[in-house]
């Protein structure tokens, strides 16, 4: 009866963390969605927010290696002018530290350069989820990988 109760009592902790689990990569999809969508509507403050204060966005240049502080001050025009970006993931998927204060994700993104695939890692700092790293990459079809090297020389 002891071994009964105790594989139960294991197995609706389990039920419970896999919930919770869910739950919170929900909301995650949902924050990330939103810094996407700040991007577009140019909210440059919750845009920015949502960045760790040492975060770092990698962009497609191989110059663009930026701070918090550098993209900011690079994006401020374009969101001051209403013209920033527009992202929209199409697919992502988002992985769990066992600590549950650590995620990273992947995503599939359309965008005005086409389709692009980004990674990030977002950090929980006791009270939000924070932005710590982003990088952002343009796809290249492997059969059009000859051409685009090609145009790069």
């Amino acid at each position: 009866m002891k071994q009964t109760i105790a594989f139960l009592f294991v197995l609706l902790s389990f039920s419970c963390s896999q919930e919770k689990k869910e739950d919170l990569t929900t909301h995650l999809h949902k924050k990330i969605d939103q810094w996407h969508i700040d991007a577009a509507h140019t909210n440059f403050e919750s845009y920015f927010n949502f960045i760790s204060p040492d975060g770092v966005f990698i962009g497609t240049d191989v110059s663009e290696r930026w701070s918090k502080k550098e993209f900011s001050e690079f994006s401020k025009p374009y969101f001051d002018n209403g013209k920033a970006w527009e992202f929209t993931a199409i697919e992502r998927t988002i992985k769990l530290a066992p600590s549950n204060k650590i995620a990273w994700f992947d995503e599939v993104l359309e965008t005005w350069m086409g389709e692009c695939r980004a990674t990030g890692v977002l950090g929980y700092n006791g009270e939000n989820w924070k932005l710590e790293h982003y990088q952002l990459s343009v796809t290249i079809a492997n059969d059009l990988m000859e051409a685009f090297l090609d145009l790069k020389k």
